[in-house]
């Protein structure tokens, strides 16, 4: 899958006791990235609403590498690794902009839930669809 880029701007109030950003707020800003994936492809909170479903994280693994403060501009990178039945697998990079050293590594596992059971149910094709779309197109060239 293609991977996919956006800016995020660390704020003051994200920080801990240390100065740096608070290891929780990282969280945030993979589901931030995820979120604005998704809709650069098509996929916007009122098309979940129009299919009944919508993505959760049902678990993630990060590991912190280096810190960033208030005021740094943070460059996450993220992309679809798998997606197959109920789940998607997300991998995640974070960097300060313009930098090569990375700060965070993370990988999550999203599940597709009925937004009115919460029950896992396949992934719609119309999503994979729009995902295996821009697959295509990048192998191609």
């Amino acid at each position: 899958m293609q991977p996919f880029k956006t800016l995020l701007r660390v704020r003051h109030y994200e920080m801990d006791a240390l100065g740096h950003v608070n290891n929780a707020v990282y969280q945030n800003y993979l589901e931030q990235a995820a979120i604005e994936h998704s809709e650069y492809l098509g996929v916007n909170f009122d098309f979940y609403r129009e299919l009944g479903g919508v993505f959760v994280m049902r678990r993630v693994e990060i590991e912190y590498l280096r810190p960033s403060v208030a005021g740094d501009t943070l460059e996450v990178t993220t992309w679809v690794q798998q997606m197959r039945g109920t789940r998607s697998s997300r991998c995640y990079e974070i960097r300060k902009q313009n930098q090569d050293d990375l700060l965070v590594t993370a990988e999550a596992l999203w599940v597709w839930v009925d937004r009115k059971t919460m029950r896992p149910r396949p992934i719609p094709s119309v999503i994979l669809d729009k995902f295996l779309c821009i697959q295509h197109q990048s192998v191609g060239g």
